[in-house]
């Protein structure tokens, strides 16, 4: 096997297929063995457990959840960690913070191992096209052995240094992604109260030089209130958490990502959390009602 893949989520599956369909000989494994279907499909090797990818993998790469998730699936501060990295390259390919990044690979490194952070930038539909954007950090041998395997699922690769420089990367372009959408959603909301004609609205927006892929993937979900999962409103807020960590950590004001991070808040509390990120409309229209009602 050229390598394995671990974490078939709403990303990491189509990222997986993209892989397989490359040409790839890829073994993949995730705790939901349902999502494993449509890859062995594609010709890729269904594991039994984590220790079969490593055992046949010499690249592994990781589409997990969070730190948590990670740590498990390696067994991180057990003695199966060493026995699964050593000899092994761990691609560290989701969102964590800079910090858990540096610590992982320094431990995969000591442990006989090699380590690449690879974080994309793009959500469901970009993944299931292989247009995502990839940035790659690490030792350079570790990210040229890797980044044949990343490159069909994306559009373009970056390399951005060492290790955390990846995610540091990531974490700015998730700071843009989150202002612009809560942006677009409170503009769409304006427009609405104000008894415009909101399909009018976007298409002027779209003529114009505010325009963008983002944009234009996000004004028809708004439009069709169509709350469908892109990119799921509780995995912002966890990324909207990690981008003002790293900015606390290192003493830099992040006005407008606060702001949002109290929207996001209230969005998964009034229950919208596994609905995608244009959901922060339900919230910003709770607080014109909440405005209504005080007044």
């Amino acid at each position: 096997m050229d390598v394995g893949f671990i974490g078939l989520g709403v990303m990491g599956q189509p990222m997986a297929l993209q892989l397989a369909r490359s040409g790839a000989e890829s073994i993949v494994w995730n705790r939901t063995a349902a999502r494993c279907a449509p890859l062995r499909e594609a010709g890729a090797r269904v594991a039994v457990d984590v220790d079969e990818v490593f055992a046949k993998a010499p690249v592994v790469i990781l589409m997990l959840a969070n730190s948590a998730a990670i740590d498990a699936t390696l067994g991180r501060d057990t003695p199966a960690f060493g026995a699964r990295v050593a000899g092994h390259t761990v691609v560290h390919m989701g969102t964590t913070s800079p910090e858990y990044s540096r610590a992982l690979g320094a431990e995969v490194r000591a442990a006989g191992g090699r380590y690449v952070e690879a974080p994309v930038s793009g959500s469901r539909e970009p993944a299931e096209a292989g247009l995502l954007v990839a940035m790659l950090a690490g030792a350079e041998r570790d990210v040229a052995e890797v980044r044949p395997f990343v490159a069909p699922m994306c559009r373009e690769t970056f390399l951005c240094g060492q290790v955390p420089g990846a995610l540091l990367m990531k974490l700015a372009v998730n700071l843009f992604l989150i202002t612009t959408v809560t942006g677009l959603s409170e503009s769409f909301h304006f427009a609405e109260r104000q008894g415009l004609d909101t399909k009018l609205f976007l298409d002027v927006l779209d003529a114009g030089p505010m325009a963008s892929g983002v944009s234009r993937m996000k004004a028809p979900k708004l439009l069709a209130r169509d709350f469908g999962v892109q990119a799921a409103a509780l995995d912002v807020l966890m990324n909207n958490r990690l981008v003002a960590d790293a900015a606390r950590s290192s003493g830099v004001a992040s006005p407008l990502l606060d702001v949002c991070h109290s929207l996001f808040t209230d969005t998964v509390a009034l229950g919208h959390g596994g609905e995608d990120m244009i959901a922060v409309l339900r919230a910003i229209e709770a607080r014109t009602e909440a405005l209504g009602a005080a007044g």
